[in-house]
């Protein structure tokens, strides 16, 4: 016994150590790519569920899938009945494994062949540079993975001579239900659905299991692998625990349905064998475990928005809305992480243009103050989380990002101080000769809030700059002008010199709104800029 636990725990162990250096390897070495693909391609529910089975088949790892896509809703990058679609795909997606234990590792004693997989993987780790190291790791886990197999099909054939669950009652609901129980806890244990489905393909086919226990083994894997997702998304933001939550539905769900159906769906199983030609044994298993999460998208998909809503109902926004995209779990990628503070500083920007426009109205509204409270709150909210963002220096795009996102802070601080109108300069906000001013400022604050949230012409940064540059050619021209003006004792001096304040008060409203859309409009990386003044 202690010779069959000892190859099971090795097999089991090689087996995770193969799919998480596997998951990491190609993630790190194709992930940019993988993001982006997944961003591209999740505008439609079913785009979504596309997404996700690609990319969960080509990371092998549904959890990965999942916490990734928990990051990208809490950052704001998908909206959430995008992210439920691809979680239905990535279900799907990794039944991929079980197909490739089935055909590959069981079929074939691969495990000898795959041992220069490992060593090469692991040589191109040590030796290779840049993204050739990560993809060495991807090829030693792979490899792993089939030795894995090969130590736990050696170990399932002592445990079948011991030990045979297959004599157990299997038939009836409660068998059912309790050999799904296993399935569930043997997930939750190595935190891999795929290693709990490949250990059950194994002893289906050293038969220490029956088929019935295995079919119900797998949907309790299906289950139980969404407690990852549950634990990314303790302490995380709305949008995360929403995930979190339409996986477990989805998952657990799927499950309640593939165990009351479970004697129709062992009779297709059966029909396929006899009239398609699907083999039996492990081969058999894969295809149940792909037809029942199929079964389970076939059901939720077409109604993704209705489930959406109806979560979204279960779990209310809550907390500040400007910093809501601000999830501390993205801090683990710093490319989702900028990115969530760049949305954050948006939303905080077109706020805090609306305040500052509403400041310029000759009777502003009461709620003003708390609208500086909301912003001031959010802003330091922000810089606290940014300054938590790990370094990028070795990714220069992502570096860009940051100092862009640097300049763009420091802006909204300095405007944030202009969000009152000093009570010596509100009256002249009325004189003649400042209404072109005042009414341009205006309008370079209206366009920089559309333009943030996307509710402007495309050529809304120009028109933004091209307002600004017009405030401080006012505030030039206009300055000799009144000093004139004031020696031929047209203004007073002391009126004057308020006068000269409030345009360059409001040059410096167009300014600001100006920088702030650069750096934080279009992509986030800024246009260049003939010159950056400094001056508050």
């Amino acid at each position: 016994m202690i010779e069959i636990a000892f190859r099971l725990a090795g097999g089991i162990g090689l087996f995770l150590m193969g799919m998480i250096m596997l998951t990491d390897g190609l993630k790190a070495f194709a992930g940019e790519a993988l993001r982006r693909a997944l961003m591209r391609f999740t505008g439609t529910p079913l785009k979504a569920f596309g997404s996700g089975v690609l990319v969960t088949a080509l990371v092998q790892s549904s959890s990965a899938t999942t916490v990734t896509v928990i990051g990208f809703v809490s950052a704001g990058l998908l909206t959430f009945p995008q992210a439920v679609g691809v979680v239905m795909g990535a279900s799907l997606g990794t039944t991929g494994t079980g197909w490739i234990v089935a055909v590959l590792g069981l079929k074939v004693s691969v495990g000898f062949y795959a041992l220069p997989l490992v060593g090469a993987g692991a040589f191109l780790r040590l030796l290779g540079t840049g993204r050739w190291k990560s993809l060495g790791l991807a090829l030693a886990g792979f490899g792993l993975i089939f030795i894995g197999i090969e130590a736990l099909q050696t170990g399932m054939q002592g445990l079948a001579g011991v030990f045979n669950l297959a004599r157990l009652p299997a038939s009836g609901l409660l068998g059912h239900v309790l050999a799904m129980l296993v399935g569930v806890g043997l997930t939750v244990i190595m935190q891999s659905s795929s290693a709990a489905v490949a250990t059950t393909l194994t002893a289906l086919h050293t038969n220490t299991v029956n088929f019935e226990q295995a079919a119900s083994l797998v949907i309790g894997a299906s289950i139980g692998t969404t407690v990852t997702g549950v634990l990314a998304a303790i302490g995380g933001s709305v949008p995360a625990k929403r995930t979190a939550l339409a996986h477990v539905l989805f998952n657990a769900a799927t499950g309640l349905i593939a165990i009351v159906l479970l004697p129709g769906l062992l009779w297709l199983i059966q029909w396929e064998q006899e009239h398609v030609g699907l083999e039996a044994g492990a081969t058999s298993l894969a295809a149940f475990h792909s037809t029942f999460i199929a079964l389970g998208v076939a059901i939720f998909l077409p109604g993704v928005e209705w489930f959406s809503r109806g979560i979204e109902w279960l779990l209310p926004e809550k907390g500040p809305v400007l910093t809501r995209h601000l999830d501390n779990s993205l801090l683990s990628v710093p490319a989702v992480a900028l990115e969530a503070t760049r949305r954050a500083l948006r939303e905080i920007a077109g706020e805090l243009f609306d305040g500052v426009r509403t400041g310029l109205a000759a009777t502003p509204a009461s709620s003003e103050e708390a609208r500086r409270t909301q912003v001031r709150q959010a802003l330091e909210r922000t810089q606290e989380f940014f300054t938590k963002i790990p370094p990028v220096t070795e990714d220069a795009p992502l570096s860009e990002l940051r100092v862009a996102q640097i300049h763009a802070m420091d802006h909204l601080l300095r405007l944030q101080q202009r969000l009152a109108v000093p009570a010596d300069l509100r009256p002249l906000l009325t004189h003649p000769q400042l209404q072109p001013a005042l009414v341009r400022s205006r309008e370079a604050l209206q366009l920089a809030a559309d333009g943030l949230r996307g509710n402007a012409p495309a050529d809304w940064l120009a028109a933004v700059e091209q307002c600004a540059l017009e405030l401080a050619d006012q505030q030039r021209q206009n300055r000799p002008v009144v000093l004139r003006q004031t020696a031929a004792g047209e203004w007073e001096p002391a009126q004057a010199l308020a006068a000269l304040d409030a345009w360059r008060w409001l040059e410096r409203l167009g300014y600001h709104a100006w920088r702030i859309s650069n750096y934080l409009g279009g992509d986030g990386r800024p246009e260049p800029a003939p010159h950056e003044r400094t001056s508050a």
